[in-house]
């Protein structure tokens, strides 16, 4: 019983000094660290249409939701970007969005997309300053789209990306960025 009494004496007064800094005005603090990115060499297919210098290393982001293309791949000629500024269709007109933030000090990120879904377009969604070289659509039967942003950086907006007016299913959008600011957040939106 004494045994059991000086116990609980010990974790009070234990339990008491935890208390006191609180009580005096002291707060934990509580630093957040985020992992150090990890770096991979950039992979791209030799048959890739892109031909201009890339980095060696990448950050690499997957899909949240992985999607296989069962046909073999085949790159449509290269697509050079032009940014128009453009409306998000009404919220019943888009049927897919994700969105993924990028740090300054990540360098350059390789995100993929796992769209998986049929629709008429597609739309990037810019918050902060975004250094871009190159998007892969890639289409269910095994077309690539690649989609060249000339190596610029590019602001705040929502920007057409790809019309496809055919209606095509979108298996996954593969975007080589950077960001400018110090974060950037990427949207990609699907529309019908």
């Amino acid at each position: 019983m004494k045994k059991l009494l000086t116990t609980l004496l010990t974790l009070s007064v234990v339990l008491i000094g935890l208390g006191a800094g609180e009580a005096l005005g002291q707060r934990r603090r509580v630093v957040i660290r985020r992992p150090h990115p990890l770096r991979r060499p950039l992979i791209v297919r030799p048959n890739h249409p892109f031909r201009r210098p890339l980095p060696k290393e990448v950050v690499v982001r997957t899909a949240r939701k992985p999607v296989v293309v069962n046909a073999p791949l085949v790159y449509l000629p290269e697509l050079t970007w032009t940014p128009v500024v453009a409306p998000l269709p009404p919220t019943e007109r888009l049927i897919w969005q994700e969105s993924e933030t990028i740090a300054r000090d990540e360098e350059w990120v390789d995100k993929s997309f796992g769209v998986d879904q049929s629709g008429n377009a597609l739309f990037l969604d810019i918050g902060g300053q975004a250094r871009l070289l190159f998007a892969d659509v890639t289409f269910a039967n095994g077309n690539v789209q690649v989609v060249n942003f000339n190596d610029r950086t590019y602001g705040s907006g929502i920007y057409r990306l790809l019309d496809f007016a055919d209606g095509r299913h979108v298996s996954t959008v593969r975007i080589l960025a950077r960001s400018e600011s110090s974060d950037t957040k990427l949207g990609v939106y699907l529309s019908k």
